[in-house]
């Protein structure tokens, strides 16, 4: 009989960061890889625009809803054993992705994918702050965590180009498979459970009150730019969205057990860093979708070509990345995320370069910078949220975050594409408009990524001044 692992032993250790890093990295390929593959999608399935859309916000809006629940839950039940269910749910999912016969199966087989990794994720942090105490090997651990969901995020348009070009697009579905089995053997032999003592129920009129408001808000967005912002169905969404959200603020603010815990968002520092990871998912993660489409559509690149381009950008990213563990509590953390947003913002702009006869990479400068500015915000936003919550809390707090970050892509996907002619997305539309409007889609994510910057120094910034709290002090002249 395998013993069960414990959380002081190095292996025991090595082993739940390789699992957490391998299925982070396949929960983000999962958002990239399609990226790639959406021209190859759009002819076989004879997709319109909408619906190809929800390829990603199908998945990514799934993630964001459930995976507040799915951290309460990961508390309350272990996060260990919650972890194990999210492998084969995703897994299972994956399968039915590569399988599907037409482009709403597909959208449906990819909210299904999203719950499975809405559950990986709440997980993830969890599991790392259990086995790794607060100092260096945290901070270490987080770094490699970072980098891996700006890494795998980056190299995405690659393997997924890779995969695509060489074999088909229902490949990057089944890859997922044989990753997910592997990880599977190893959570169960060295991955420790670990609970919260004093666990909250569920909140299930909260979640179907922000699955409703959000589902109905990005339907609104798709909708409109493909439909007509005055279309009946666009108001109706609108007006749906707006209702079950403000419904939802009003009954977190009642309920006994909130999936969405005020009190948590009463925490100047945990709010404004859930601000900031919408920012940069809105922002930098979200635009990839469009940038890649452009290196395809526009520019007539393979789907490994336009994988390539994004290379240099992605070893920036990883070197950056790594690099941070160096920094722990150096840097005041208002600092290093209002920079790293700052450096987004910059790149996002310098991007619209691009041109209709343009080079490949007439946007790699501006690229790099971005993933420079994404390598410094990932660890240093994991660590900020597992220091302002309590072990107990930790999958909550996960889960809060990981909500935010994957609201930002899917709001940001459907919001930054109303600004692209719909038909200039599918294959074979107008380059000319397609351009014009990505280029108003990267100005546009640049003022996301700097207003998260400018919510950063505001609310991340200490409250005591460096003549009230030495440590600050010293912080500050390191």
């Amino acid at each position: 009989m395998i013993p069960p692992a414990t959380p002081n032993r190095p292996a025991t250790r090595r082993a739940t960061l390789a699992v957490v890093c391998v299925t982070t990295a396949m929960l983000m390929l999962d958002i990239a890889v399609v990226n790639t593959a959406l021209p190859s999608i759009a002819v076989d399935l004879d997709s319109g625009v909408s619906a190809l859309q929800w390829v990603i916000d199908a998945y990514t809006l799934a993630l964001a809803t459930v995976v507040l629940s799915a951290g309460s839950w990961a508390d309350r039940r272990g996060r260990r054993h919650v972890f194990l269910i999210g492998i084969v749910w995703f897994t299972t999912a994956s399968l039915l992705c590569a399988l599907a016969p037409d482009i709403w199966i597909l959208d449906i087989a990819r909210a299904a994918q999203g719950i499975g990794g809405a559950i990986l994720f709440a997980c993830s942090l969890a599991l790392l702050a259990d086995v790794f105490d607060e100092g260096p090997q945290r901070a270490a651990a987080l770094a490699a965590y970072g980098a891996t969901i700006g890494g795998a995020f980056a190299v995405g348009p690659l393997v997924g180009g890779l995969l695509t070009e060489l074999l088909n697009w229902r490949a990057i579905f089944l890859v997922n498979i044989p990753i997910g089995l592997v990880t599977l053997a190893l959570t169960v032999r060295w991955v420790p459970e670990s609970r919260d003592p004093h666990p909250r129920g569920a909140d299930l009129p909260g979640q179907l009150l922000v699955s409703t408001g959000l589902a109905a808000l990005v339907f609104g967005l798709l909708h409109g730019n493909e439909h007509g912002w005055l279309d009946s169905m666009t108001v109706a969404a609108g007006a749906v969205a707006a209702v079950a959200l403000v419904w939802f603020v009003l009954h977190e603010l009642r309920t006994r057990e909130p999936m969405l815990p005020p009190h948590l968002l009463a925490n100047r520092a945990f709010a404004g860093a859930q601000i900031a990871a919408f920012a940069i998912s809105a922002s930098l993660f979200a635009v990839f979708v469009y940038t890649t489409i452009y290196l395809q559509n526009v520019l007539h690149l393979s789907p490994v070509e336009a994988g390539l381009v994004y290379i240099p950008a992605t070893v920036a990213m990883f070197v950056v990345a790594g690099a941070t563990a160096k920094l722990d509590r150096r840097i005041p953390v208002y600092i290093s995320l209002s920079v790293s947003l700052l450096l987004v913002a910059v790149g996002l702009v310098m991007m619209t370069t691009v041109d209709v006869t343009g080079s490949r990479y007439s946007m790699l400068p501006g690229l790099i910078l971005a993933c420079v500015g994404a390598g410094v915000f990932n660890p240093v936003m994991s660590g900020l949220v597992l220091g302002e919550s309590t072990s107990d809390h930790s999958g909550l707090a996960a889960g809060i975050n990981d909500a935010f970050r994957q609201t930002g892509i899917a709001v940001g996907v459907a919001g930054l594409g109303a600004l692209l002619p719909a038909q200039s997305l599918l294959p074979g539309g107008s380059p000319h408009e397609f351009v014009t409007g990505l280029h108003h889609a990267l100005l546009v994510a640049g003022v996301i990524a700097a207003v998260g910057a400018l919510v950063c120094v505001v609310m991340l910034r200490p409250t005591r001044t460096p003549a009230e709290d030495p440590r600050e002090t010293a912080s500050v002249n390191a």
